[in-house]
């Protein structure tokens, strides 16, 4: 007797379903629109400032901070910042450190562009005594963009943590990148770290070997 090949495939298929290997699935459809917050619920925002990056630990770095960036550093729990700016700071940045208990600390160093490059070595020591303190931590180091003047300051402390010359100029080289100065290299290499020898490094056991 011929059977037709259609009626053939569904008697075999209805077979199938019959046995264990035929499952029944349930598919459920998931609607991926961003959801509308609930009653009551906010949805937080938190933007770290330009460069942001730890450096050890209880210290970060980062550009100037606005108010865009203020809830992520109160997840930082500051106890200081290390401003390496002249120009003062903005009143909306005074009032939210007044508000959150931070004490700041203003190192003015110019913004000059080479080959007029001066960073003031007393001024980089003094913010490096402030930066030791563990009593400042958890502490912010920032200038306008987090790369020169902060870079400095950070590469001076790499040296008191002995990092041999070449990490601390690739660190410095990738917050700075293509605005990399020489100059800024060439003060963290000649910088005299030995008044701050006896300085205690209990915060920190980073040390970078070559």
């Amino acid at each position: 007797m011929k059977v037709d090949r259609a009626t053939e495939r569904e008697g075999t298929a209805a077979a199938m379903c019959k046995s264990a290997m035929c499952k029944k699935i349930e598919v459920a459809v998931v609607d991926h629109r961003d959801p509308s917050p609930a009653a009551g619920e906010e949805f937080l925002h938190f933007t770290p400032p330009l460069n942001f990056a730890p450096v050890d630990n209880g210290i970060f770095r980062s550009g100037f901070p606005d108010s865009a960036n203020f809830s992520f550093l109160q997840t930082l729990g500051l106890r200081s910042i290390i401003y390496l700016c002249p120009e003062p700071y903005p009143e909306a940045n005074v009032e939210f450190l007044k508000s959150n208990g931070i004490k700041l600390f203003q190192f003015g160093i110019e913004g000059y562009k080479e080959p007029f490059v001066y960073i003031p070595e007393e001024t980089v020591r003094e913010a490096l005594k402030v930066l030791l303190d563990v009593r400042n931590h958890p502490i912010l180091i920032h200038c306008k963009r987090g790369k020169h003047r902060t870079g400095c300051l950070v590469g001076c402390l790499r040296k008191l943590q002995r990092w041999c010359l070449s990490s601390i100029f690739d660190e410095y080289q990738r917050f700075a990148a293509a605005k990399a100065r020489v100059s800024d290299q060439r003060f963290m290499e000649l910088f005299d770290i030995s008044s701050l020898k006896n300085a205690p490094l209990t915060f920190s056991f980073s040390k970078r070997i070559c």
